[in-house]
């Protein structure tokens, strides 16, 4: 496995495992420079949302670069005032259109939002079938939300975004997603640094002469989970990316594997009706 190595989901598109996450990357020119270096450095994955107000920075960054754009892939997400069928059709236009992207690779309903979802999926199934996006998928969906998919989609989702860290290892979701091939992409795998003191993963990372963060990067990979560690700063974004040089030993991982504690740094889905 390299920084390009890709995962094929359910469709037969593939996504690269690593990526870079832009929340909270300002727009502007601290966007189009994080972008830009970590395509520079071979990140082929960049994941942005409507609601980060960086999509024309990302889409910049992209034209600038001079890869072919088929190397590259772009996910963004329909932000939660968006949803029903007619909104999140309108949304996604305006995703595109800040992109200025002839398409986008994987476009992710962000919030299970209530009453409204299933038109919503019907508006990504339809921008699908156009072929406007290569791929279709959810962020933030627990088990009883995917169970309820079931019941109207049409298309399964190829993705399911969320949370996950050692420190907030949704074994059970994890494994209901492989059980129905959607894949689990991996949000906040380094807990925003909240656990940087944690004795376990840095007697681990010192073992292996990585950091803290490489080690839970890491561990999300021998997991087969796509990872998006976010970062607008270079020496990070170049640290993140150098994961590929070791291996975690079974024991390592059964040890990371017990520190879950349901500990979040984002909103938690599981209340959502």
């Amino acid at each position: 496995m390299d920084i390009q190595t890709r995962c094929k989901l359910n469709n037969g598109y593939e996504i690269p495992y690593f990526g870079l996450g832009v929340y909270k990357a300002a727009p502007g020119k601290e966007t189009i420079e994080a972008v830009s270096y970590a395509l520079e450095i071979g990140y082929r994955l960049i994941d942005t949302a409507a609601v980060y107000g960086n999509e024309r920075e990302v889409g910049i960054a992209v034209k600038q670069s001079g890869i072919p754009r088929k190397e590259i892939f772009i996910t963004t997400k329909l932000w939660n005032d968006d949803h029903g069928y007619d909104l999140a059709l309108k949304a996604f236009d305006e995703s595109l259109k800040k992109l200025n992207l002839d398409y986008i690779d994987l476009y992710l309903i962000h919030w299970p939002v209530t009453r409204l979802r299933k038109e919503s999926w019907r508006a990504l199934e339809k921008i699908y079938s156009e072929g406007r996006c290569k791929a279709i998928g959810v962020s933030n969906y627990m088990i009883k939300h995917l169970e309820e998919m079931k019941e109207y989609a049409n298309v399964i989702p190829t993705v399911n975004q969320v949370e996950f860290s050692p420190f907030l290892y949704q074994k059970e979701l994890l494994e209901y997603c492989r059980a129905n091939k959607i894949e689990v992409e991996a949000y906040s795998p380094l807990a925003r640094m909240k656990k940087q003191n944690n004795p376990v993963v840095n007697n681990i990372a010192k073992k292996y002469n990585k950091t803290h963060a490489q080690v839970l990067i890491r561990w999300c990979l021998e997991h087969k989970l796509i990872v998006i560690p976010k970062s607008a700063n270079k020496k990070r974004i170049r640290e993140n990316a150098d994961v590929f040089d070791f291996k975690l030993s079974a024991e390592d991982m059964k040890a990371l594997d017990g520190l879950n504690e349901n500990f979040r740094v984002s909103w938690d889905p599981s209340g959502i009706e």
